[in-house]
């Protein structure tokens, strides 16, 4: 089932049925056993006709599946994910932690976007000013209650400028770290059963209405379980809220390739959705 932040409300959807969930965000999300909850609320909350379901649904009324939660981020989890990194890197030197970090016994975590940094579905977002190599990295993004169970999952748009991280390692929270530098969304797509290796990971980057790169994975190709993310995560933090965690990419575009204002980034997951989002510079950055 998905759940979706609408400037209406919440709407569950559920076999394709679409009910008014009326309870505060923070709340409803952050509990055991999400999925049997929303079932049950299913009995009892007020159903949408096909007409009302369109409309909570258009576009520009889906807000990011987010309020009070943080949005965490996994580094190098995929061969792909360390191989670009160290190309980046090359002429700093810093090659080699990509290379050690893909085989420690400990991953990478970072700090990705405070609630109001992240853009939803059909929104912005941005690419650094001053980055000259900037690209979308689409991750399968988890919903971890407050404490520390998956109870969910949504699509992530992890932006990154590269250029900034392979000048130096030390940048990397400038280089992921900005305003609207996260998309998530459409949903949260709630289950009690893991997604599993078979799920597909989609890109799409369209220029001036035309596909200029595309790609697709599944998430069998990951190194490290989702389990083992977030057991690092939660050891020494908590989230009273819960809190997102992208679990890291195998979608990179080539070295030549950067994203250009305008484009658009599309990244689909098998049972979850379609994420949409356009590419454009911070408005304070506009003449």
């Amino acid at each position: 089932m998905k759940l979706y932040n609408t400037i209406k409300g919440i709407l569950l959807q559920h076999n394709e049925t679409a009910f008014i969930i009326d309870e505060p965000w923070d709340l409803l999300i952050n509990r055991d056993d999400l999925e049997s909850y929303l079932v049950s609320k299913t009995k009892k909350a007020k159903q949408l006709t096909a007409a009302e379901k369109l409309e909570w649904l258009a576009t520009d009324a889906i807000l990011p599946p987010i309020s009070r939660q943080e949005v965490w981020a996994a580094g190098v989890t995929y061969l792909k994910s360390r191989d670009a990194r160290m190309e980046e890197s090359q002429s700093s030197g810093a090659a080699s932690l990509y290379d050690k970090v893909y085989d420690a016994e400990r991953p990478e975590l970072f700090f990705k976007a405070a609630a109001s940094r992240v853009a939803g579905h059909g929104q912005q977002v941005y690419i650094r000013k001053d980055s000259a190599w900037n690209v979308p990295e689409p991750e399968l993004t988890l919903f971890i209650n407050s404490k520390g169970k998956i109870q969910g999952y949504s699509v992530g748009n992890d932006m990154s400028s590269r250029s900034i991280e392979g000048e130096n390692a030390l940048y990397l929270p400038q280089a992921k770290i900005y305003e609207k530098s996260a998309g998530l969304g459409p949903c949260l797509y709630v289950s009690s059963a893991h997604i599993g290796g078979e799920t597909a990971i989609k890109l799409n980057i369209k220029r001036d209405g035309n596909i200029i790169y595309n790609d697709e994975t599944t998430v069998s190709r990951i190194k490290r379980s989702f389990d083992e993310l977030v057991s690092y995560l939660y050891s020494e933090c908590d989230f009273s809220y819960g809190c997102y965690l992208m679990t890291g990419t195998c979608l990179v575009p080539p070295g030549e390739f950067t994203l250009n204002v305008g484009d658009e980034v599309e990244i689909s997951i098998d049972k979850i959705g379609t994420l949409v989002n356009t590419i454009a510079l911070n408005p304070k950055h506009k003449p």
